[in-house]
């Protein structure tokens, strides 16, 4: 039984409203203050009131606009807009005077914006990578005293860029990344707060560390493409959550987010605040939202937006002072790393228009929700780098209205917005350079000596959409891994969802590997051991092995770390509690029993084109009467196999694909709605004759296992020989498709005119039939031409084939690479647990 704590409801709103409108308040309406003068007053006394030596400064001020008043409300002409411009000085030197920014220094970048690249995270420009050409130097580290208007450079990146500082808890040191040129990456060094003692903390070629943040420990996090992955939409290298001591030794990972985790913030109580972008069955464009974990990368949880479909970004999130309020960049998938800022409370919910209280621009409000993962990218003016000051006012990086430079600004609740200091090319990640409060210090809970964590689910019938399902139904828990794309391709297979480089599946970009399986209690509690850092998910399984309700996001256990929760999809805010009282857990955990041997990438030729082959391509083949209605054959064709072309295209299998942001609700899609299912369990054939086609109890699995994975195709995101050929898959070049096209009339690139081509059997390759025999010149050179890509594929198979092996050049190094930092890491993390260094 669960335990519920609750407060009134009367009392949580107020309490959520209360708080809620002391930080977020509406600003006066422009018709109501046109000028802002209640803004403006308002600002200066919220500031004389943060410091009693600024009082008699606040009053001169107050002062000041108490006769500029009758001024601005009588004038017209070329004295109104002169009476404005005072107002503009005044408001912009009494927000300036503000204690919080006049009392100490304030750190910055300077350096151009980002060139416009594929997504929001394509900002490191890494060498030896597909966009390495679009870094562009001219940087450096400085400071602006607003009490003075001085600026010194702490450090000139004349041909680099310096990015991502972050100011020690004594405000003595400065920690950030710098590449300072086109040929070097970029890396983590320190620098002393008045320019001096610079060192540098990590190092490598060809490979990325950026966004690092000071622990209250004093060990260091950021990010880094150390293990070596890239988009799985495209083909861009993406990064991952490390730690490191403050030398840079005992390096580790903790974050496995297939694609990418950065932008780290300490919450207030030392757990790390992070953006990250993965998707599991999910559209690429609108799963970026905001997470947390601990230190030692247990715990890693959803905090705000991972279900959203706009904002496609949800950046730069940090928490605001004193408050349970997040401040964070609304951005889109395809743009820089810049959009609107937002207040959020995620008390009201974590996801969707309802916790966003204010947005800068005001009407970017309008835009959360609706659209799609781009909606933002028509923000005007955008900003990012957001910093609070206070549960009042903040610091960000804006556009000036000058083409894509950016400035200082202070923003305020009161409704002030005004330009601190801007400098070509640009200003970016403003920070007070002073003591800041340290956080407190969260033990590590893991134990490098093991290899598996675990993993507790209290209930799985608690949630969304699981109390329509029967208690009792769900019996097998089963674990999934969503393994990395460590390749890519030139040509790509456009699935209808985004770009696959190469060619994965029907409609979705994912890899799969069946972990395996244990049992669920009639109780609805489970309790299993997983194979520590793997990013994995978990599916619910009826008594027939049928998927009911599936994970669409990852998640990961450290060596050691025990995590659970309540239930499938229960609301992280909830007030049910974990009570460790189920059977599995009095049980203690068990390990996975695997599915059908050790676990491996799935392969739909290797694990499910069996069946067809063993029990109906008799009659559905090539050449055949039911072969016209339903090919099941296993023929290679230019991207997937003619079986598995034939069940996506004519829709009998309903799965999510890259699906829609949305929760799915329970036996919603997988093997309980597909059309296969049905005629699998119904039997298949003539019953008048006993002749029905019945499968056998592992063949029934296989078969409804895949379609619950989400029917994957490939196992191997490698292209091999054919990595530059049509889709990254096709044994024929490009020029060879043209021509075959030309020959038979027909778009062999068509979705729909996939099974036209058999590899396997070229002779009957329907493509060829409209042509005129054996003796028609035109069939002897198609005919060619699809021998010559069997011929192709017998020396050199590809992932769906038997032999295949990483042998191109390029993807070889790829491997290489990827192996040698994990046997480095696999070195490092002995060493930790030995205590050593």
């Amino acid at each position: 039984m669960q335990r519920i704590r609750s407060l009134s409801l009367l009392c949580i709103a107020w309490l959520l409203i209360s708080t809620a409108d002391a930080v977020a308040q509406s600003p006066p309406a422009e018709s109501q203050d046109p000028h802002g003068i209640l803004a403006l007053r308002a600002a200066i006394e919220d500031g004389m009131a943060l410091a009693p030596a600024h009082e008699a400064q606040g009053r001169d001020y107050l002062a000041r606009l108490q006769q500029l008043i009758p001024a601005l409300e009588q004038a017209s002409g070329e004295e109104a807009d002169r009476r404005a411009a005072e107002l503009a000085t005044l408001r912009r030197e009494a927000l300036a005077a503000n204690p919080l920014v006049s009392s100490r220094p304030l750190l910055f970048v300077a350096r151009p914006q980002y060139r416009a690249d594929h997504h929001n995270t394509a900002t490191m420009f890494q060498t030896g990578e597909i966009n390495t050409g679009s870094f562009q130097g001219g940087g450096a580290l400085k400071t602006i005293d607003l009490a003075t208007g001085a600026v010194t450079t702490l450090l000139d990146v004349p041909d680099g860029v310096a990015r991502d500082p972050d100011v020690s808890f004594d405000g003595t040191r400065i920690l950030f990344s710098m590449r300072r040129n086109r040929e070097d990456d970029y890396h983590i060094y320190e620098i002393n707060a008045d320019g001096s003692g610079l060192r540098q903390i990590t190092f490598g070629s060809g490979l990325s560390d950026i966004d690092p943040i000071y622990l209250p420990d004093e060990r260091i996090l950021f990010t880094s493409t150390r293990e070596p992955k890239y988009c799985m939409c495209n083909r861009h290298i993406m990064g991952n959550l490390f730690t490191m001591d403050a030398d840079g030794s005992n390096m580790q990972q903790i974050g496995r987010s297939t694609l990418h985790e950065g932008h780290a913030a300490l919450l207030p109580d030392g757990r790390i605040l992070y953006d990250r972008w993965e998707y599991v069955d999910r559209n690429f464009g609108d799963a970026q939202g905001v997470w947390s974990c601990n230190p030692d990368g247990t715990n890693h949880a959803v905090y705000w937006g991972n279900n959203t479909n706009s904002p496609g970004a949800v950046l730069d999130a940090r928490v605001i002072p004193g408050t349970e309020l997040m401040l964070a960049n609304f951005s889109s998938c395809h743009d820089r790393p810049w959009g609107a800022l937002a207040i959020v409370d995620r008390r009201l919910g974590l996801d969707g228009r309802t916790p966003v209280l204010r947005t800068w621009p005001a009407d970017a409000i309008e835009l959360v929700g609706k659209g799609n993962y781009d909606t933002f990218v028509g923000v005007n003016p955008k900003y990012e780098d957001p910093y609070p000051l206070s549960d009042k006012v903040f610091l960000c990086a804006r556009m000036t209205g000058r083409g894509e430079e950016t400035g200082i600004y202070l923003l305020d609740t009161f409704g002030n917005e005004v330009l601190l200091h801007v400098e070509s090319p640009g200003c970016f990640d403003p920070m007070p350079l002073g003591p800041r409060p340290r956080p407190p210090i969260i033990p590590s809970r893991i134990d490098l000596t093991k290899t598996e964590g675990y993993y507790y689910v209290e209930n799985v019938y608690v949630g969304t959409g699981m109390e329509t399902i029967e208690p009792g139904s769900v019996k097998y828990l089963r674990v999934v891994e969503s393994p990395e794309k460590r390749f890519w391709t030139g040509p790509a297979w456009d699935g209808g969802t985004g770009q696959q480089a190469p060619g994965m599946a029907w409609n979705d970009f994912n890899n799969k590997r069946i972990i395996g399986t244990a049992p669920v209690e009639p109780d609805g509690s489970a309790y299993v051991a997983v194979p520590a850092d793997t990013f994995v998910y978990f599916q619910l399984l009826d008594e027939r092995g049928m998927m009911i309700q599936s994970m669409r996001s990852g998640t990961i256990v450290r060596p050691g770390e025990t995590s659970g929760c309540v239930g499938c999809h229960e609301p992280r805010h909830s007030s049910a509690q974990w009570q460790n009282v189920g059977t599995a857990w009095q049980q203690g955990p068990r390990h996975l029993e695997p599915w059908y041997g050790p676990p491996r990438l799935f392969s739909y030729a290797a694990e499910v084109q069996p069946v067809f082959d063993r029990h109906c391509t008799s009659c559905h083949d090539y050449g055949q009467e039911a072969g016209q209605k339903l090919n099941l054959a296993g023929d290679l064709g230019l991207v997937f196999n003619t079986s598995y072309t034939e069940l996506r295209s004519k829709g009998l299998v309903q799965v999510v694909g890259a699906g829609p942001f949305q929760v799915q609700k329970p036996k919603s899609w997988g093997s309980h709605a597909s059309r296969l299912t049905k005629v699998l369990r119904d039997g298949h054939g003539d019953p008048e004759i006993d002749d029905q086609v019945r499968l056998d109890p592992e063949s029934f699995d296989r078969l409804v296992t895949w379609i619950d994975i989400n029917a994957p195709y490939y196992p191997d995101y490698a292209g091999g020989a054919y990595r530059d050929n049509p889709f990254g898959r096709a044994p024929i070049t490009g020029l060879e498709l043209k021509r075959l096209n030309e020959l038979i009339g027909l778009n062999l690139m068509d979705r729909g005119q996939l099974t036209q081509v058999s590899f396997t059997r070229p002779a009957s390759s329907p493509c060829l039939t409209p042509l005129g025999g054996p003796d028609d010149a035109r069939y002897q050179e198609a005919l060619a031409l699809l021998r010559a890509g069997q011929s192709r594929l017998a020396a050199e198979p590809r992932p769906d084939m038997p032999g295949f092996r990483i042998e191109h050049p390029v993807e070889r190094k790829q491997e290489e690479k990827y192996q040698a930092q994990a046997a480095q890491e696999a070195r490092m993390r002995a060493a930790i647990a030995s205590g050593e260094r």
